[in-house]
């Protein structure tokens, strides 16, 4: 039953998930940590700080790593399976149809009708991190760190990779 659940989770968080990654990471959010409880909002937090300095699509990644926490290594394959599958369908599919709807007024009408809802549901997300990040470290720390993260990525241009890197080994020294 878990290798059905590891599926269902991912499959439909990625079926749903229009616009590619980050839409699909608060659907991810919702099912393991809302859902089925496999990880706390601390531990997906933490993930996704990895998974975003690590290169390549942050669902895959994701879900590899979620999938052989819960169900091993045929837990990763299915939740990389699953991850994959509703994007493999729906180009094999809609292959054809690409030319035809290309300029159609309703398709161009849903995919900027789509963009708020992926906005709020990232800002949702967004202010779940706050909160943890706040319960765990304190305002301080927060406000460092955040103050320090902002100057070095827009007025001394350091890649975002590093400044998470750098997040986390602070985090490691003076927060563990």
């Amino acid at each position: 039953m878990i290798y059905w659940d590891i599926f269902w989770a991912f499959f439909i968080s990625n079926l749903l998930g229009y616009g590619g990654g980050p839409s699909t990471i608060p659907l991810v959010q919702n099912e393991v940590v809302n859902q089925y409880e496999w990880m706390t909002l601390r531990e997906f937090v933490d993930l996704l700080a990895i998974a975003n300095v690590l290169p390549g699509p942050i669902a895959t990644k994701m879900a590899g790593f979620i999938g052989y926490q819960v169900g091993g290594v045929l837990g990763m394959l299915i939740a990389l399976v699953a991850t994959i599958l509703p994007s493999a369908i729906a180009v094999i599919l809609l292959f054809k149809f690409v030319n035809l709807f290309k300029d159609s007024p309703h398709v161009k009408m849903l995919t900027v009708s789509v963009q708020p809802v992926i906005a709020v549901l990232l800002g949702v997300l967004a202010i779940q991190f706050f909160i943890t990040a706040y319960e765990a470290s304190g305002l301080i720390q927060l406000i460092i760190l955040t103050a320090v993260g902002w100057f070095a990525m827009y007025k001394m241009k350091i890649h975002p990779a590093m400044i998470i890197v750098f997040a986390l080994c602070y985090g490691g020294a003076f927060l563990s």
